[in-house]
C-alpha cells in the first residue's frame, strides 16, 4: 500500500496546478473580478512551485525524504483548506501559493524515493508509472475542476485536501535514510551533467508539453474548431502519455536512460513540425497524440538518467531538472506566440528544430566513457 502511495503522489502536483483552469469564470463571478484576473490562481501556484523546486530536493535530502514528503502533504492540506474558506481573492491566491510550495517538495522527493526503494532492473517501469499518474493529474484537473464548479468551485479544493490527507495516511515505504540524509550542499545538485539534463528538460518540455496553447491556436485558425472540440483534441496528449508511460518505462530499461531521452527529443520533433504543416484535422489530432507518447520518453528518460547518475544529491539533482522542465513550459507562450503570428508553420518548425539540435548536443556531450552510467537494468 505504501509503495502504491508513492506513485499515487505523482497525481497531486499536476492536478493541483491545473484544477482552476476550467473554473475561472466562476471564480471571477464570485469575487467580482475578470476571468483573466482569476487566471492569477494558476500563476500563484506555478511560480513558487517552479522556483522552490530549484532547491527543494536538496532540502528534502537533508531533512529526510519520508519526513519531508509527509510534511509537504500536511502543508498541501493547509493550503487547500485556505482556498476552501477564502472569502477574498487575495486569500485564495495565498492558499494557491501554499499549495505550490507544498508540491514543489512532493514531486522531486517522490521521484527520489522511487529511486531509493526500487531495484535498478525495475526503475524504468516504476518511473513510467509515476509519469502516467502525473499525466493523469494534468489531464483530469480541468475536467474535475469544471465538474466541481458546477456546484461550487470550493469542492475542488476539498477534493485536493482529502487526496493529500489520504496520501499522508497511506504513508511511504521505508527508505535508507542514513544514506539519503547525507549532508548535501546545493551546489552538488548543479553539476554539469545535471545542468545538461536540465537544459534538455527546459527545451524538451517547452517544445512538447508546453505547446498545448499553440495547438489550440492552430486548430482554431486553420480548422475553426470550437472550444469544446479543441479541449477534447488537446487531451489526447495527456491521455496517450498516461496510457503509454508504463510501456515507455519498460523500453527505457532495455535501451538506457540517455537513449530514451534522445528518442523522446529527436522523434518528438516530427509530430510537432507536422502540426504546423498538415491541413487535415484528423492528422493533426494524431500528431498531437504521438507527441504525447514521445514526451514520456523524454520525461522518464531524463528522470532515470539523473536518478541513476553519480553524486550524493540525487534528490536535489532531479529537483533542478523538474524545475527547468516547468520553467520551459511557462516560457513557451512568451517565446513562440510572436513567431506563430508571423508564420503558423514557423511556430511549429522552430520548436521542432530546437528539439532536434539541443537534445543530442546536450545529452551526447554528457556521454561518459568510464562506464559509470548504466542502463536501467
Amino acid at each position: 500500500m505504501a509503495r502504491a502511495g508513492v506513485h499515487a503522489g505523482g497525481f497531486l502536483g499536476p492536478f493541483g496546478g491545473g484544477v482552476t483552469a476550467a473554473m475561472l469564470p466562476e471564480l471571477g463571478a464570485d469575487f467580482g473580478i475578470s476571468a483573466p484576473t482569476a487566471s492569477w490562481t494558476i500563476t500563484a501556484y506555478l511560480v513558487p512551485f517552479a522556483a522552490l523546486m530549484l532547491f527543494s530536493g536538496t532540502l528534502g535530502a537533508r531533512w529526510g525524504l519520508r519526513r519531508s514528503i509527509l510534511g509537504a502533504y500536511v502543508v498541501s492540506i493547509v493550503g487547500s483548506l485556505l482556498c476552501v474558506v477564502a472569502g477574498t481573492f487575495p486569500l485564495l491566491l495565498a492558499g494557491r501559493a501554499v499549495q505550490g510550495v507544498a508540491n514543489s517538495f512532493t514531486t522531486p522527493l517522490l521521484l527520489a524515493t522511487i529511486a531509493a526503494t526500487t531495484p535498478r532492473a525495475r526503475l524504468g517501469r516504476s518511473l513510467g508509472l509515476f509519469a502516467s499518474l502525473q499525466a493523469a493529474g494534468q489531464t483530469s484537473a480541468p475536467l474535475l475542476g469544471g465538474i466541481a464548479a458546477e456546484a461550487t468551485w470550493r469542492l475542488a479544493f476539498v477534493g485536493v485536501a482529502v487526496a493529500a490527507a489520504a496520501l499522508a495516511v497511506i504513508g511511504l515505504p521505508p527508505t535508507p535514510e542514513s544514506r539519503m540524509r547525507e549532508p548535501v550542499r546545493l551546489r552538488s545538485a548543479w553539476r554539469p551533467d545535471v545542468l545538461r539534463a536540465a537544459a534538455v528538460a527546459l527545451v524538451g518540455w517547452g517544445c512538447l508539453g508546453g505547446m498545448t496553447f499553440l495547438v489550440a491556436f492552430r486548430t482554431d485558425d486553420a480548422f475553426g474548431l470550437s472550444a469544446g472540440a479543441r479541449g477534447v483534441l488537446l487531451t489526447a496528449f495527456g491521455v496517450v502519455g498516461m496510457l503509454t508511460a508504463g510501456l515507455v518505462g519498460r523500453l527505457i530499461e532495455r535501451t538506457g536512460a540517455r537513449t530514451g531521452a534522445l528518442v523522446g527529443g529527436v522523434a518528438g520533433a516530427v509530430p510537432v513540425a507536422l502540426i504546423g504543416l498538415i491541413t487535415w484535422l484528423p492528422a493533426v489530432a494524431l500528431a498531437w497524440a504521438v507527441a504525447g507518447f514521445f514526451a514520456q520518453f523524454l520525461q522518464v528518460g531524463l528522470n532515470a538518467l539523473v536518478l541513476t547518475g553519480p553524486g550524493p544529491n540525487r534528490a536535489g539533482a532531479v529537483s533542478v531538472v523538474q524545475a527547468f522542465r516547468f520553467v520551459g513550459a511557462s516560457l513557451t507562450p512568451i517565446a513562440l506566440t510572436p513567431v506563430y503570428h508571423l508564420s503558423a508553420a514557423a511556430g511549429f518548425l522552430l520548436p521542432a528544430a530546437l528539439l532536434i539540435t539541443v537534445t543530442p548536443l546536450a545529452l551526447l556531450a554528457g556521454r561518459r566513457t568510464d562506464g559509470s552510467e548504466q542502463h536501467a537494468q
